[in-house]
Formats: C-alpha cells, structure tokens, sequence
C-alpha cells in the first residue's frame, strides 16, 4: 500500500469539500456550480483515494450514500420525540373549528416580553404589554408533500440515524437508504452545531421521477406502483441501497428540535425561524411556504394553491397550518394522536362510482397475470376513464370485488386510475365474486404464485403472451429501434407461427412478410431492411432488449460498461454483477439466473449467428471527442414536432455528443429544442429565461448537416 502524505490528506479534503458543494448547490439550491460531468469525473477520484487509502473515509463523504452490501433487515428504534401524524380539516369551517379549540384551552397565554422578529412579524404585535393575544397570532403555511415521514438525528453535526415514522412511538432504522437522498446533509453546513439535532421531513418522489420508475418496471415486466407516495414508502423500505439511489427520492425539511438551553438556536422562538435555520443547516425547505397573519389570509393560501398545485413537480394533498408561536405550541402540547398546534387541511379527493362490468386478466412479457377491471365509463379528473387496474390476487382478495359491484375510482396521485373501495350494500343478488385463473388465459398452461410475491404468473417460456411482450419490447425504441415492427404486426407473426423467438426476427425474409395481412412487398422490404439495420445496435441496448427481469436501460448501460461482451456478462457471478456501482443484489440475481436457463442461452446463440452486436466496440476516439464537446454537461430538453428528427434520433444526437436531455424545464436547463406545436415546456423555458434553440440551429452546434 502507498505511503498516506500529508498533501494526499489536504488534497483529497479539498476535494471532497468540493462535491460536497457542488452537491448541496444542485440537489438543495437547484443551482448547479458544477457540470454534471466534472462532478463525476471527481467523485471517482475520491472513490479511487478512499479505496486506496481506507483511513481517509469519513462518514459525511459523498462516496458513502451509498452502501456496500444490502442489509438483512431493519432494525426497529424508538423515537426520541414522538413522530405525530397529524388531524385533517376538510374545509375552512372545518379549520375554524381547530382554531377555537385551541384558543379554548387558553383565553390569555402569558409570556415574557421578547424582542424577536422574524419576516416582519412581530410577537407582540406592536403592543407593550407582557401578554399575546391569541386573536393575533400568526400561522405558518406550508404544502403537505404526499410522501413518507423521516426522522433525522444529527450528533455533532454528523447524521447518524434516519427512522421512518412506524406507529409515532417506533419506527424503523433506514439509515443507509435516507444517505442515498443527495438533498439531506451528511454534515450540518455550519461550524460548531448544537450536540444533538433531530430534523423531521418528509421524503418523497417527483412526478416525473415516478413516472419514469412506473415505465421501467411496464418494460421489465414489473408490477406498477400506485401512486407516488406509496413508491416513496416502498423505495424506503429496499434492503438494497442501491436500489434506493437509483429511485431519486427527494426530501423537504419541516421542523427540527434540539436540546433546550444547549444551543444558541435554542433562543429562537418562532417555526417560521426554524424553517430558516433549516435551509442554513443545508436542508431544502419548500420555497411556497407562507406567513398568514389570519384565518383569512390561510384561506386564501389554501384555494390559491388548489388550482396551482397541478403546475407542481411533485404531489401535495392539502396544506399543513402551524401555529408560529413556538412556546404556545409547546403550551398546547399534544393530545393522544395529534398535536394540538398544527392540522392539515386536506384537498378533497375526486373519486366517482361507477359499475364493474367485467374483469380481465392481461399477461406481461415476465408472465405476470394482472386483473384489470372493465368499467362503465365515466369522466374523472378531465378524462374519461374505462380501466383500472387491480393489481394482483391480494388487493382482490381484500376488495372482495365482484362482478357487477358499485365501486369507487379515483387517480391514484391524480395519474393512474384505482379501484379505492367497493360498496357491497348496492351489490346485485346474482353477483359472482371474481378469482383470478388457475390457468393462464393466453396458453391454458397452470400458473403460480411464489409465496415471496403478490404476483401470479405463468412460467411457460412458448406463451403467445409472453413471446409477444418480448418482441414489442424487443422492438421498441429505447431498446432495438425497429420501425414498422408494432403490436399488431406482432401479434400476426406470433399467430402465425413465423416467429417463436425473438433471434427468428432475423430469418425473416420479404417473401414471408408477404404473406400476413395488409403487408406489400414494400412494407415487407422496409421491415426486413429495419430489422438488418438494428444488428448495429449497441450491446447496452441489446442487453436492455433481452428483457431480463429488473434489468432497465440505465443499469444496462452500467452492466456493459463493466463487462463489455455477452460472454463476460454470461459466465459474471453474482458478486462480480453487484460490484457494478448501482447494481444491487436483486438485479445481480435476476441476471445470473438468465443466463443459466437453456431457452436464454439458445436465444444469446441465436442472435450471435444473426450477427447482432453482442460486445461494446472500441469507442476510445469517440470518448475524447465527445469528452472536448461543448456539450458536455449542458441539459436539453426537447418540445413539439421536429422538421425531420424523431424525438429518439434527437435525443441520441445530443448525448453522443456529450449532453443530457430531460424531460422538465427546470433553472438547470440549458436549452430547450423547439419544434411544432410546442406546449407549456416553451412557456415554462420563456418564463425562466432558458435559450430556445430550432432543429437546425441545434445541428449547426452538433455540427451535423441534414
């Protein structure tokens, strides 16, 4: 081992404080200082000189949000201060009830006189007495994120333990998962911090981050989640830390504690100065909070935001009103549940009944069997909506749906419609509770539940179904790109017996094509043509293709990277597979087990013989070119019809070059491609000051001519 030198020491403290700026500055400020590509260009320094030189890791280093190995299990913890759920109000009389409750438990709240003002607020109001009227206190409002409650314990400025919130009392230790939130501080941002810091906060997923979760497990074959909260609670949850990081959960702060008379923050008396202090601590607090001086002004805070929150990047459910005053919260205290200082004043929900008239089961290219419940059609949230799904066999049993029952739908996080409950006092007498098939619907074959999943599925590598999802995926554009190759042309080759594996795509010929409905020679040409082209494909993107289970194109890409061959990957043992940074142990399994089954081994040889590129090509000049791009850590995002790019090609164009594109206008874009049609993205850039580029003018920068 190397010699430790005092200038390795220096240099790699710099440079640790470094990404740790540059982290609090993208992920907390939302202002980056760095690009994205120098960012990770210096993190795997520090990884390199900590694993070199172990005695430098400390505990607040960027290299440690993520853990080595997957825990076995979490550990129960009592909470130091209980972690409250809150009392909901409905409406605004509703809220005006809490308010004379709590004014009740108190008519006259005396108090020494302070000093202290905070925003413009003055405690005593102007006044010179040694008395609050409580007829003048203010109230801090803040968005209620739909997401997941987190305790924070700080020691010594050093995170040391996240908790969920569990019944109040208890909860669970998921210290290693709350590190791999890049927007909560392993180290307080301040110089000699109070002994003990305890933040709660709520953790949670944007919706395009959920939206992106819920597509990768559609390709893979994964059950969906319902709703944003519920993925957050179950992102928390992951054994696998590297799963969590994966996940991209967010996190805003909304109350901290210390120990009283042992911090000069001890002083401070207001929430609106403990929402301060906790963006000096390094934390993000929500930029739409407000300082209402009446029930009026929280009113009008509530129904501004009720028409505003659909222009949101995350979910919020209501607002949570809080008392500012912090020693007559403390004076109000807390009854069995709730404390009596705050409540969430909850958005109603739209939910509608309507009738089920049919249930029906799909099968997904892993197998997986999912009910689907077919209803009268009736309009929700500005669609009309005729589906929703069930999920599984467990939310069957525990709906006890039957078929012809009344039941309630709602947009789960108003994005995916859900069957919330069932009415069974309107059930019909005749009804006929549904269960789920012992036979899959598709190929008649026995199905299975593994006793470690709510799914069912059918294990017949020959299902129509399952051959059929893997062409579509095989097909589509983040994997082999194959146009003119959609469901329905699917679905005939399938029928019809031309294809029974995916390498048979590629002993396709025109005279073959032909022969199914609505395809001329033309067509036929085109296809086969497009299917020769996609051998050319990059291994990453044939990997993502394969299907394997868990396995989406981002940890594709990370598996090529580390094993540049098929045959590399194919013999990889899982220890070599999870080495992967941000490959967990669950993914490392799944394609393991791949590559073990015979049918997948005969596939892999099919596509080697068909001359589909199985291997990462030498790349070197390409990776200095792009590496001196301008593009380099710039951030695209793309709106409207092009003139002559698809969307893909212009994406593909862009990153090769060294850029990022995004889905979001967000202050970190850079530029914002405009084509036909373009909608709120061109308003949202407009309004935020991002540069507008046209399709030429972006090719003039890639330097490519159309």
């Amino acid at each position: 081992m190397a010699k430790l030198t005092p200038e390795i020491e220096q240099y790699t403290q710099q440079l640790r404080g470094k990404l740790q700026e540059a982290g609090y500055a993208y992920y907390v400020l939302d202002n980056p200082i760095m690009e994205d590509a120098v960012y990770d260009r210096l993190l795997r320094e520090l990884q390199e000189l900590e694993t070199q030189y172990p005695q430098l890791i400390v505990p607040d280093s960027p290299t440690q949000r993520v853990g080595a190995k997957p825990a076995t299990k979490f550990v129960s913890v009592k909470h130091n201060i209980p972690l409250y759920s809150l009392e909901n109000a409905f409406n605004i009389q509703e809220l005006k009830s809490w308010q004379e409750r709590w004014k009740s438990q108190n008519s006259k709240f005396k108090i020494q006189k302070l000093e202290v003002k905070t925003q413009n607020y003055d405690l005593n109001n102007g006044s010179h007495s040694d008395e609050i009227d409580l007829g003048n206190i203010d109230y801090v409002c803040e968005l209620k994120i739909d997401g997941s409650a987190l305790a924070l314990t700080y020691e010594n400025g050093l995170l040391i333990r996240g908790a969920t919130r569990g019944d109040g009392i208890m909860g669970e230790d998921i210290t290693q998962n709350v590190k791999t939130i890049n927007s909560i501080p392993l180290k307080l941002k301040i110089d000699n911090p109070p002994a003990i810091v305890e933040v709660r906060g709520e953790a949670f997923l944007s919706v395009n981050v959920f939206e992106n979760i819920n597509t990768e497990r559609e390709k893979i074959g994964e059950t969906l989640f319902a709703n944003p909260r519920n993925a957050a609670a179950g992102t928390l949850r992951q054994l696998d830390s590297k799963i969590v990081a994966q996940r991209r959960l967010d996190f805003f702060a909304y109350t901290l504690y210390l120990e009283e008379n042992k911090s000069e923050f001890s002083e401070f008396s207001t929430q609106w100065e403990y929402l301060e202090l906790l963006q000096k601590l390094g934390f993000k607090v929500n930029p739409n909070r407000k300082l209402c001086s009446s029930l009026d002004e929280v009113a009008a805070y509530y129904q501004f935001w009720d028409k505003e929150r659909k222009n949101l990047p995350y979910l919020t459910d209501g607002v949570v009103v809080k008392l500012n005053y912090l020693p007559l919260q403390k004076k109000l205290g807390f009854t069995q549940k709730f404390p009596r200082w705050a409540i969430a004043l909850k958005y109603p929900a739209e939910e509608i009944p309507t009738i089920v008239q049919a249930v029906t089961v799909q099968v997904g290219r892993t197998g997986a069997l999912t009910p689907v419940a077919e209803l009268k059609p009736v309009q929700l949230a500005g669609t009309t909506v005729q589906r929703a799904s069930l999920h599984n066999s467990d939310r069957l049993a525990e709906l006890d749906l039957h078929i012809g029952d009344t039941v309630i739908v709602r947009k789960a996080g108003e994005i995916i419609p859900e069957v919330v409950r069932v009415l069974p006092e309107l059930r019909p007498t005749d009804a006929k509770r549904f269960q789920m098939p012992t036979h899959c619907p598709e190929c008649s074959q026995p199905v299975i539940k593994p006793r470690d999943e709510a799914v069912t599925r059918c294990i017949n590598a020959s299902c129509p179904a399952i051959l059929r999802g893997s062409l579509a995926h095989w097909a589509s554009r983040g994997a082999l790109d194959i146009n003119g190759l959609g469901e329905k042309l699917v679905q005939q080759l399938v029928n019809g017996g031309l294809v029974k594996s995916v390498a048979d795509l590629y002993n396709l010929t025109v005279e073959d094509l032909t022969t199914l409905e609505r395809m001329g020679e033309k067509s036929a040409s085109k296809l086969v043509e497009a299917i020769a082209t996609s051998k050319a494909q990059p291994w990453g993107r044939v990997l993502y293709g394969l299907g394997i289970r868990h396995v989406g194109s981002v940890n594709a890409e990370l598996l090529t990277q580390k094993f540049p061959t098929v045959a590399q990957l194919g013999q990889a043992k899982v220890t070599d597979i999870e080495s992967v940074y941000g490959i967990g142990s669950e993914i490392a399994q799944s394609v393991e087990q791949w590559f073990r089954v015979p049918a997948n081994q005969n596939l892999v040889a099919g596509l080697e013989t068909a001359g589909v590129t199985l291997e990462t090509k030498d790349s070197t000049d390409n990776v200095e070119k792009v590496e001196s791009s301008f593009l380099v850590g710039k951030t695209f995002v793309l709106t409207g019809t092009l003139p002559t790019l698809k969307r893909d090609e212009a994406k593909s164009l862009i990153q090769n070059s060294g850029g990022k594109v995004t889905s979001s206008v967000s202050s970190k874009t850079d530029f914002v491609v405009v084509g036909e049609d373009a909608g709120s993205k061109l308003e949202k850039a407009k309004k935020l000051g991002v540069k507008q580029l046209s399709e030429a003018e972006l090719l003039e920068m890639l330097e490519v001519r159309s």
